[in-house]
């Protein structure tokens, strides 16, 4: 599946957040999600609180030049929600913020494990349009597996410029 919306350049307020940051290997990534995902909801719930939007994976190491280089035993990672304000943390649940930025986006559609063609795309079209990438991508989940047929996931693509 192609990505479903056009690429562009945003401008995203700094957004409190809870999180929860591991260096971890690749494939071991799935299982953080859903752990970390529900572990964060539960605490959420525990203090009668709510999501600010939807979740979110924030890779802190990718290469630009070679996606198929990064180091995948050693993936530097933030798995969180936002929240619509300052939250206090618990154990590896931090408190923290996603910056203010400007960054390229747009919305892949399709199985997770076939975007990185679509990655590429992104971050041609940076290039044709002289724009610098950093090294942190972060991907916004707007559904799960759980929900619909993998060729039906929706995910938005932020790559912050430098």
């Amino acid at each position: 599946m192609p990505l479903v919306s056009e690429i562009k350049i945003i401008k995203k307020a700094k957004q409190p957040v809870l999180s929860i940051k591991k260096t971890i290997n690749i494939e071991n990534l799935p299982r953080l999600i859903d752990e970390s995902y529900e572990k964060i909801q539960n605490y959420l719930n525990e203090i009668g609180e709510y999501p600010g939007d939807i979740p979110y994976v924030r890779y802190f190491n990718m290469n630009v030049e070679n996606l198929e280089d990064m180091d995948v035993e050693n993936l530097e990672v933030e798995i969180g929600f936002p929240v619509y304000k300052e939250l206090s943390g618990k154990e590896d649940i931090e408190s923290g913020y996603l910056p203010e930025m400007k960054a390229v986006y747009t919305i892949y559609q399709g199985i997770y494990q076939e975007m990185v063609p679509d990655y590429y795309k992104v971050i041609n079209w940076a290039e044709e349009n002289n724009l610098k990438l950093n090294k942190t991508f972060i991907e916004y989940y707007y559904n799960s597996s759980d929900d619909v047929s993998e060729e039906d996931l929706l995910f938005g693509i932020i790559m912050p410029l430098k």
